[in-house]
């Protein structure tokens, strides 16, 4: 079973300790190496997307030329996410517009999945924009990329922020300000929530967990890996695994003075229902974050209840 399980991730490993060796590698900043059955896997997706965009991009841009809004983009991602390996299943009733939406983060798939199930627009940092693909893709839906560190710019990025909520009638925001690994949960990093200061007109917030169930650690972007690699490693996976989107009870803004307490609301909620799901105490993650100023305690070892 366990080399059964160690083939499926689409690598060179024999054994599942040997494949959680390379994930803890890819964290540290290592390639991947890739099986054969996984680079055709990774082929295979490539033609796939490829054949979306050829698809759905036409379709969206003669639609543009009739009306301003148009449904392709969240088709086409949502279909992108599925082609990648994602299985989304939504929990909850999402609100349609005029919303705020705050989620935890994993990988790069959340703004697929997010988009596909939602149409709406993101903020998530710039380094994605670069990423081959998944960046273009990403702003095809009017994602608003933001440095980490670009301390001048917080106003004009607090500025593209509003006019994307505008724009597209939600947003979301994931204020851990890096991707995790499912089995955690950062400080939130509440500069962006500054928009809401004071929040516009009938705006609601709703809190949003991702929840990648047991491969979470496998999928998660973490430490020094590139983008190029993990998404290399997710679309050389066999199969497909399951994303549950769930959409938590949403709040009004003004019913919380300032940023710091929408954020820690948020978090509240995004932590009671992580717990709930994982059904354990959260663990304290292995990786330095300094855009919230978190410092990991132990870094990162091949996990005793990982499944890969």
């Amino acid at each position: 079973m366990a080399d059964d399980q160690a083939s499926a991730t689409g690598t060179n490993a024999l054994t599942e300790d040997k494949a959680w060796q390379l994930r803890v590698g890819a964290a540290a900043g290592e390639s991947t190496p890739i099986s054969f059955r996984g680079w055709f896997r990774i082929f295979r997706r490539v033609v796939g997307l490829l054949l979306l965009m050829l698809t759905f991009v036409p379709l969206h841009y003669l639609y543009r030329i009739l009306a301003y809004g148009s449904p392709f983009p969240m088709l086409f991602l949502r279909y992108a996410a599925r082609i990648s390996g994602a299985k989304v299943e939504v929990t909850g009733t999402h609100l349609k517009r005029d919303v705020f939406y705050i989620a935890n983060h994993i990988s790069w798939l959340d703004i697929l999945s997010m988009a596909g199930a939602c149409g709406t627009a993101f903020v998530a940092k710039a380094e994605l924009a670069t990423a081959p693909l998944v960046g273009w893709l990403a702003s095809l839906n009017r994602t608003v990329f933001v440095k980490r560190e670009h301390r001048l710019g917080v106003a004009e990025q607090i500025n593209a922020l509003r006019e994307a909520l505008e724009d597209n009638w939600s947003v979301t925001v994931f204020p851990e300000g890096t991707t995790t690994d499912g089995q955690s949960l950062l400080p939130f990093k509440t500069s962006m929530l500054s928009v809401l200061e004071p929040p516009p007109p009938g705006v609601l917030v709703q809190p949003v967990l991702l929840d990648y169930g047991e491969v979470a650690e496998w999928v998660g972007w973490i430490g020094e890996e590139s983008g190029l690699n993990n998404a290399k490693r997710i679309l050389a996976r066999k199969g497909t695994f399951s994303l549950r989107v769930i959409f938590l009870e949403p709040f009004s803004p003004e019913d919380f003075h300032g940023r710091k307490a929408i954020g820690k609301e948020s978090r509240r909620r995004i932590e009671e229902a992580l717990l709930e799901t994982l059904g354990k105490p959260l663990r304290a993650f292995a990786h330095d974050v300094p855009p919230v100023r978190y410092q990991a305690e132990v870094k990162s070892t091949v996990p005793d209840d990982a499944t890969v």
